[in-house]
């Protein structure tokens, strides 16, 4: 038994996995980060959209749907944004 670890083999190999497992938990962190951050907008909008009352011709509707997304649609990019930025 080398150095105790028996069982586990070179110390240094086996720090040498610990390693790589760290960084893939990581990247599985960040890429979990992202998609609740895509998620998180998505369904930030559909909500926003949601609770309009929509009233009025067709075109006044639309209207009125498109000020929502223009309210909300800067806070989705920012957390869409962030979430890009994560994965880098």
């Amino acid at each position: 038994m080398e150095g105790g670890f028996g069982m586990f083999g070179d110390p240094d190999e086996l720090q040498a996995r610990l390693g790589e497992l760290a960084e893939s938990m990581q990247g599985a962190q960040k890429v979990a980060f992202a998609d609740q951050a895509i998620q998180l907008a998505v369904s930030m909008t559909v909500a926003a959209i949601g609770q309009v009352e929509l009233s009025g011709s067709t075109d006044e509707q639309a209207s009125q749907v498109r000020d929502v997304i223009r309210l909300i649609f800067p806070e989705a990019v920012t957390l869409v944004s962030e979430a890009r930025q994560g994965l880098s």
